[in-house]
């Protein structure tokens, strides 16, 4: 058995025998790997399934990799693309892997988990009675899945809490309107765009209401609020960011294939003709939506307010398997005009306004991160 298995690891990290002798080290490990799994099979406490034990060493490949590459078996690769047509509901949260724990990157604003009171940076260490502990990404995703109306209780630890909190949630179709806007402030002149997501249509829908404000309202200014906005699709990202630039880099992508190297420029024509504009984000704030605020800060045309950014500067892509099965793999990295990486350390703000956690809720009067936008453009 354990010769068998080396040969399936070999062929799986692509080497053969015209390569042993410059690989002498990982065929010693792979060796080593074998004895492992025959001493499981043989003295483990319980009997093992060995197809599992291999999933989950497959996985752990991945997840040492980083918290968003993962594994996904034939029947949860299968679950993952299959259309539910309403049968099944959500949270309304994006989420990661850190040390083994699942991490809440950012609540959807208007989802069941963020009225909940789930925040960024929540690690999920319980769903239902089920420890996440050891758990996969695609495993934990899918406890969190079912029935429409149906409840499930999370378990969460949260920085400076000492005890772990508990929210039991009421699953529901997440179907996100991804733009809402109005005009704000004491003399209603300054146009707020709250920006929840970067989904297929969120160019268009931003667009249209700036349109509509520059034609019936005439703003002095625009707040652009992505805060807990997870991301969404760089097409998006690029053209949004695009629509208030006249010139220059966007962002770049850099990967070891030279397809996945890329760099993105913004078109002339700047949307708001040069009108004063604050993008609000928070630690929520990822993926493209750190694109748009990193970008926007870089070439000085907009005012950066809040709260550091998540920083998940990576794109994945999903690989299909011989076995049925998937893995979401890091293809690239997002890198900013500047040159910097927004992985793991995120867009910080030219203006740390911190949320006040007793009271923060997002477009409300104890908004104080709006507020002080909101001062800025009438001081």
């Amino acid at each position: 058995m354990k010769k068998n298995l080396i040969i399936i690891l070999l062929l799986m990290f692509g080497f053969n025998n015209a390569y042993a002798n410059k690989y002498d080290d990982l065929y010693g490990k792979i060796d080593l790997f074998g004895e492992v799994l025959e001493k499981i099979s043989k003295e483990y406490i319980d009997k093992i399934d060995q197809a599992e034990v291999m999933d989950s060493a497959i996985n752990g490949i991945l997840q040492s990799l980083d918290p968003y590459s993962s594994y996904m078996s034939p029947e949860l690769f299968k679950d993952m693309q299959t259309d539910t047509r309403g049968e099944f509901g959500g949270l309304g949260i994006e989420i990661g892997m850190e040390a083994g724990v699942v991490k809440v990157i950012s609540p959807i604003d208007g989802t069941p988990a963020a009225k909940a009171g789930i925040k960024a940076g929540d690690y999920i260490v319980k769903i239902n009675d089920d420890q996440v502990q050891g758990k996969t990404l695609m495993e934990s995703v899918k406890l969190m899945r079912g029935p429409v109306g149906s409840s499930i209780k999370l378990t969460v630890r949260r920085k400076n809490q000492k005890k772990a909190l508990e929210f039991s949630i009421k699953r529901e179709i997440i179907e996100i309107k991804s733009v809402n806007a109005k005009m704000i402030g004491k003399k209603k002149n300054i146009a707020y765009i709250r920006l929840k997501s970067f989904n297929e249509n969120s160019d268009s829908q931003l667009i249209k209401n700036v349109k509509n404000f520059e034609k019936k309202n005439n703003p002095k200014g625009y707040v652009i609020d992505v805060r807990n906005n997870p991301g969404g699709l760089l097409t998006q990202a690029i053209r949004i960011t695009d629509f208030f630039l006249d010139d220059g880099e966007i962002v770049s992508t850099k990967g070891r294939k030279k397809s996945e190297t890329r760099k993105f420029f913004a078109r002339s024509g700047d949307g708001i003709y040069g009108k004063p504009l604050i993008v609000l984000i928070n630690s929520g704030s990822a993926s493209a939506s750190e694109i748009l605020a990193g970008a926007l800060k870089d070439h000085k045309r907009a005012i950066i307010l809040g709260e550091t950014s998540y920083g998940k500067g990576s794109v994945q892509s999903i690989i299909p398997l011989k076995n049925g099965g998937g893995m979401r793999l890091t293809i690239s990295k997002y890198y900013l005009p500047s040159g910097k990486s927004i992985s793991e350390v995120g867009v910080s703000p030219d203006i740390l306004v911190e949320e006040k956690d007793d009271e923060f809720q997002i477009d409300t009067e104890s908004d104080n991160q709006l507020n002080y936008a909101i001062n800025l453009f009438q001081s």
